[in-house]
């Protein structure tokens, strides 16, 4: 996106709020502003770069710029804080005019002069702050859906945090979290003075492209019990953000107080960039009702796909939509949507404007967006799959797998690792696991010669030469030599007793396996004993059988009871030996 076009975007937009809030530029910042009752005022400057800017190799560069620019503050009573989203980075404040002023100069100061004596310090904060983060049950989505690249990074933890450099950092900070790159709101008459957002020139970012990793769409995962979730990808729209709501209801209505299967069913609706949205919607279920569950999601989207949607749930909806206009300081508690909405480029629409779209938002559009919806689908489910809903399961694996040398699995037979020129795969019976080095999203390493690549689609595979036959310093370093460095992210050495050895196999090549002689063992000890008591018994028979033939009146129905004895120990011997045997072979 040019400069120029951008101004002339950013003009239309703020010509639409004419009359609504008043816009100006601070320091060449895109300023808008609209007052507030009460003695505090409420801040908030946002710059377009967040974590879908980032590689997963850098996953954490915006969020340590964060960190470091707030680091000056200290202590405060003030209410302040930091905020990186997929798209934007906001900093916001609340206080006394005087206060915000100080807050907003100390931001743009520590922007222009990150402390670097800081940054090991704060990405052990961000390594702290992400291990005591819970990642909720829709965690999993996005690298599904987009893989290790853009909006997907959202579902990895923050590798950037091991490995980035200061001129790293400080190469983002001057060129992101610029003037041309922000807009800043503020709760107030006026803009208030002495504000210094001196920042240095740059460019307007537009939001990421969005990848994808599913081949086709709508597509399900399995996921954890408990939960069913989906999410979809829906062009902005007041009757996209209408359905988002009517979704929510009917979810509430079919699973929780009709069928009685979930406590929380509800669904949400999210921008994602100038011209698209997530849709996110969410059921619970207790382990014996899951298959309820998921039949009644399923079924809740296909009636709402047939345009079965009663006027009284679009009215409930448009009417508890409407009612945000009611709201004490309506353009003040409008501004951070207007500033996001001029920072990413999406129409502004004045309250007129939006009350008109809806008013006109009807069933037929409804069931539009539902269908839209539903064709781009991502639905995670517990337990078994849902073929049978017209879903295609996404990709457990990769199409093809490199040629390269084969390293079998020290644990599995049937598993072989492949180091090639072209990348790494994995064989197992379900299918290959393949990661291109030209495709490598990030490349861990260990001191000890442990690799994990991940794709650019999101598949992985670990490399550890503890559990492979021939994964030699030599192999490893041509699988080095074939990752860009740009991809490549230093782990800390592991504890001795934290690296990995093989596990007992399950099948052994030969007898001389320690598992195998201890499995044996027992069959060589009943062997010997009902061996020796089959042959004490043959003895005392064979010697009967003599003494009864020399007798002038032989019994022979005494001989016969003695070899009936002995045949079920002979059998007995015969089944332990070969049962010996296999084991032995196995």
């Amino acid at each position: 996106m040019t400069t120029d076009l951008h101004e002339h975007d950013r003009d239309s937009g703020l010509a639409a709020l004419t009359g609504l809030v008043s816009h100006t530029t601070t320091q060449h910042i895109p300023t808008l502003y609209a007052p507030a009752s009460g003695n505090e005022i409420t801040a908030g400057l946002f710059f377009r770069v967040g974590r879908a800017d980032e590689t997963l190799a850098t996953a954490g560069l915006t969020h340590l710029v964060e960190h470091l620019a707030l680091h000056r503050l200290g202590l405060s009573d003030l209410h302040y804080n930091g905020a990186t989203a997929n798209a934007y980075t906001l900093f916001h404040v609340t206080g006394s005019e005087e206060e915000v002023v100080r807050y907003l100069n100390s931001v743009c100061a520590g922007l222009r002069d990150l402390p670097m004596e800081r940054l090991e310090t704060e990405k052990e904060i961000l390594r702290t702050e992400a291990a005591g983060r819970g990642g909720g049950p829709q965690q999993q989505m996005p690298l599904w859906r987009y893989g290790a690249q853009g909006y997907g990074l959202s579902s990895y933890n923050e590798l950037g945090t091991r490995s980035l450099t200061p001129d790293q950092v400080r190469r983002w900070a001057e060129t992101r979290f610029t003037r041309d790159n922000a807009v800043l709101w503020i709760t107030s008459e006026q803009v208030p003075d002495g504000l210094d957002l001196t920042l240095p020139q740059g460019t307007r970012f537009p939001a990421p492209a969005a990848t994808s990793a599913l081949p086709t769409t709508p597509a399900y995962i399995s996921g954890d019990d408990g939960h069913v979730v989906l999410t979809s990808v829906l062009r902005r729209s007041t009757a996209a953000s209408v359905f988002a709501d009517v979704l929510g209801r009917a979810l509430f209505q079919d699973l929780r107080q009709e069928g009685g299967y979930s406590y929380s069913a509800e669904a949400d609706y999210t921008p994602r960039d100038a011209e698209f949205a997530t849709l996110t919607a969410y059921a619970d279920a207790l382990p014996q009702k899951q298959d309820a569950v998921v039949g009644g999601f399923v079924d809740t989207l296909a009636r709402l796909r047939a345009g079965r949607i009663e006027q009284s749930e679009l009215d409930s909806v448009r009417t508890k939509l409407l009612k945000m206009y009611d709201t004490p300081d309506l353009a003040a508690a409008a501004l951070p949507s207007y500033a996001l909405s001029l920072l990413l480029g999406h129409r502004i629409l004045t309250p007129e404007q939006h009350r008109a779209e809806l008013n006109a938002v009807t069933t037929q559009d409804l069931r539009e967006v539902a269908r839209e919806a539903w064709g781009n689908a991502l639905l995670q489910v517990p337990g078994r799959g849902v073929d049978w809903a017209g879903l295609t399961l996404a990709p457990q694996h990769s199409q093809a797998a490199v040629t390269g040398t084969r390293h079998r699995s020290l644990e599995d037979d049937e598993v072989t690792l492949v180091i090639g020129a072209e990348g790494v795969s994995l064989l197992t019976p379900r299918g290959p696991v393949t990661v291109r080095y030209d495709a490598c999203a990030a490349m861990t390493t260990r001191p000890d010669g442990a690799r994990v690549l991940t794709g650019h689609d999101g598949f992985s595979v670990t490399v550890e030469p503890t559990l492979y036959r021939g994964v030699t310093p030599d192999r490893v370093a041509a699988l080095d030599a074939g990752v860009p460095a740009a991809a490549v992210v230093p782990m800390p050495a592991r504890e001795p007793d934290q690296i990995p050895q093989p596990r007992p196999r399950k099948r052994t090549s030969g007898p001389r396996s320690s598992g195998n002689g201890r499995s044996t063992w027992g069959w060589t000890t009943a062997l010997w004993l009902v061996g020796l008591l089959a042959a004490a018994w043959g003895l005392l028979c064979g010697i009967i059988t003599a003494d009864e033939a020399s007798a002038t009146a032989p019994e022979w129905d005494a001989v016969t009871g003695v070899w009936i004895l002995e045949l079920p120990l002979a059998f007995a011997t015969w089944k332990i030996y070969t049962a010996r045997r296999q084991r032995t072979r196995s």
